[in-house]
């Protein structure tokens, strides 16, 4: 690294940061432990926490704005968490330029999620304990990026893990719920041994896990000890934000209740990949072949997303896909390093916007079609239910990248930054699956779009009467829908000279495969093949579709079937670890326990057999004690005859 890593210590309004983890996580033990006697208001409480945790984050964002750029920090120590030999941890927090974006989309677009599940939720009995999962889960991603080492950072981590564990499975009794709950659990138990296993290197390698002191000792690193402990840190990153191999989870998650899916695939759970290799740039940046293998990871997992969700028919995992096809960006950004750092925080921020806009819009059109997902039997739902069918729009113009709106500003730059990389045939592979990811964006986003709000009514007799959702939930849509309007341009002209003490002063990009007009170039394919996308869509169906699934080739058969990935793991995972699993219970059962029970039924068998032989008779006994003594006698006389030798 160019210059060392040195935090400031926290003083005057920052010494309070910890504050912004406290509330949620107080709130979340008053409403468990309280019970039942907080369900007429403890929903409240839980909107107000983290509300009270955005005005905060606000103002420690605004006080860390005015310190002077270099020492734009605030770290604070709050107590030795583990102290072992070598090993020290601090239970401390850190509030930087990048700790602060990710705390204000964490609490803003978290209340504004909060507030509309407040009316979602309504008629729940459940709703309390949901607010309190709710608080659990904003809590820890709090801590999780405030963290100012990987051990708090994995600690906050975990909490994630499990908070998201109890309100994908909220409705556990419906067994889909309950199987997505523990499948989502145990695949990111896998990353998350890849994590723990990478900080574990860490610390044996470089004696520390604090972000400074890691940071600092990464030249000292051999080129194979920073791979190995960047692949690692890579696998817990795919798990938490689904990415490919781990991203089965993410679509079934949506087996929660909806504002949960907005919570979790928008602003939340599936950025904690990218903050971990964003906040872990001097470790990736460090060696090329790292960085090579997160853009392949973002490129693959970018166009899976799309293919396999434009074969989708459920409004939510058409969302879901799309947002594990987004995520593919933002890895994209990330592994390309320099600016592009920025470029993928740029884009995060900018899909926590029209992301939880489009899930609560989804959540909307379900409140108003009793329950139903299939957009095969929705269809002109724009004039039942207007301000969802508004705010929806602008969800789908920003993702699609039409401008003016966000995704313009955000997804764009990620793609001219992929033609840029100075090795041709990078530039050419992912500069080209980036832009293929753009067009088959705009197609299956706007075939959601049109099955849903346009063409003929397909709805069925049980629920053909589609209403607008309450004010409760339409406001937090039209604020969300405000900002994907115009967060993106405000985002890309400060962002990146907001993050630049993390990231450091970005060098101009080469000018890679399209030569010196590469960007704009790059517009005008990128508008190009969004509006062909986009126009194939509606050709295709804006007069409906059929509400039965149709025969379909070989790609649609193999996007249903989610590109046989489940089927994969199913074979080369699921199937050997119940064999093994199998042939273990049976080789403790009949050969360990065996082991035991027939050892111990001998000693049981053999000590019955002796105990007949105490019969309780005197004459039994003095018969014993004669054939024992003429044994002995004979004996010694064999002995003294030289009979026995």
């Amino acid at each position: 690294m160019d210059l060392a890593v040195e935090f400031a210590p926290a003083t005057g309004v920052l010494s309070n940061i910890w504050l912004l983890v406290a509330i949620p996580l107080a709130s979340a033990a008053i409403l468990l432990l309280l019970g039942k006697r907080a369900d007429k208001w403890g929903h409240w409480l839980g909107v107000a926490s983290v509300a009270a945790s955005f005005v905060l984050g606000l103002i420690f964002f605004l006080n860390l704005s005015g310190l002077d750029p270099e020492r734009r920090s605030a770290e604070l120590s709050l107590w030795d968490f583990i102290v072992v030999g070598r090993l020290n941890v601090d239970f401390g927090l850190l509030f930087d330029p990048l700790a602060g974006v990710f705390v204000l989309l964490i609490t803003g677009v978290g209340s504004l999620i909060h507030l509309y599940a407040v009316g979602y939720m309504e008629h729940d009995p459940g709703r309390r304990k949901f607010f309190a999962y709710f608080n659990l889960f904003v809590s820890a991603m709090l801590l999780l990026v405030l963290g100012n080492n990987y051990v708090m950072l994995y600690f906050g981590w975990e909490g994630v893990g499990l908070a998201s564990y109890l309100l994908i499975s909220f409705w556990y009794t419906k067994p889909s719920a309950a199987t997505a709950g523990k499948k989502a659990f145990l695949m990111n138990r896998v990353g998350d041994a890849g994590l723990a296993i990478g900080i574990f290197l860490m610390f044996t390698e470089l004696g520390s896990t604090q972000y400074d002191e890691v940071f600092n000792g990464v030249d000292s690193l051999a080129a194979g000890t920073i791979l190995v402990m960047g692949v690692l840190l890579l696998l817990g990153a795919c798990g938490k934000s689904g990415q490919f191999p781990l991203q089965a989870w993410l679509p079934d998650a949506m087996e929660g209740p909806t504002p949960v899916s907005a919570l979790i695939h928008a602003a939340t759970m599936v950025t904690a990949g990218v903050y971990l290799i964003a906040r872990s740039n001097p470790i990736f940046s460090a060696n090329t072949t790292l960085q090579l293998i997160v853009v392949s990871v973002g490129a693959l997992t970018l166009l899976m997303g799309c293919l396999i969700g434009a074969a989708k028919d459920d409004i939510k995992r058409v969302l879901a896909w799309s947002t594990v096809s987004q995520i593919g960006y933002m890895f994209l950004g990330v592994g390309l390093g320099g600016g592009a750092y920025a470029l993928a925080i740029i884009h995060l921020l900018a899909h926590g916007f029209f992301k939880a806009n489009m899930f609560l819009g989804a959540g909307s059109v379900m409140h108003g079609m009793h329950d139903q997902v299939d957009i095969r039997r929705f269809g002109g739902l724009r004039k039942h239910m207007k301000i969802t069918y508004f705010t929806f729009a602008t969800g789908w113009l920003a993702i699609i990248g039409i401008p003016p709106l966000s995704g313009f500003f955000s997804k764009e730059p990620i793609i001219a930054a992929a033609f840029e990389r100075e090795v041709a045939w990078q530039g050419w592979v992912f500069g080209t699956a980036a832009l293929l990811g753009a067009g088959l964006t705009a197609f299956y986003m706007t075939r959601l779009f049109v099955l849903t709000f346009h063409g003929p009514a397909r709805w069925t007799e049980d629920n053909q009467h589609p209403h607008e959702s309450p004010a409760i939930m339409t406001i937090p849509l039209i604020l969300l829908a405000a900002g994907s309007v115009g967060a993106g341009f405000l985002m890309s002209t400060s962002v990146p000279n907001w993050l630049t003490p993390v990231f450091g002063e970005q060098q101009a990009a080469p000018h890679g495969v399209l030569g010196d007009s590469g960007h704009t170039i790059v517009t005008v394919l990128s508008l190009l093949v969004t509006v062909l996308g986009a126009g194939l869509a509606w050709a295709l169906f804006r007069n409906g579709t059929a509400t039965e699934p149709q025969p379909a080739g070989v790609l649609v058969t193999a996007a249903r079937r989610n590109l046989y990935t489940d089927a994969f793991n199913e074979a080369v995972f699921e199937r050997p670890g119940i064999y093994l699993t199998r042939a273990l219970v049976f080789l403790d059962n009949r050969g360990i326990d065996g082991l035991v029970n027939g050892l111990a039924a001998g000693v049981g068998g053999g000590s019955g057999r002796l105990r007949r032989l105490q019969t309780g008779f005197v004459r039994s006994y003095a018969l014993s004690m004669l054939t024992g003594a003429m044994l002995v006698v004979g004996a010694f006389l064999a002995i003294q005859l030289g009979w026995l030798a």
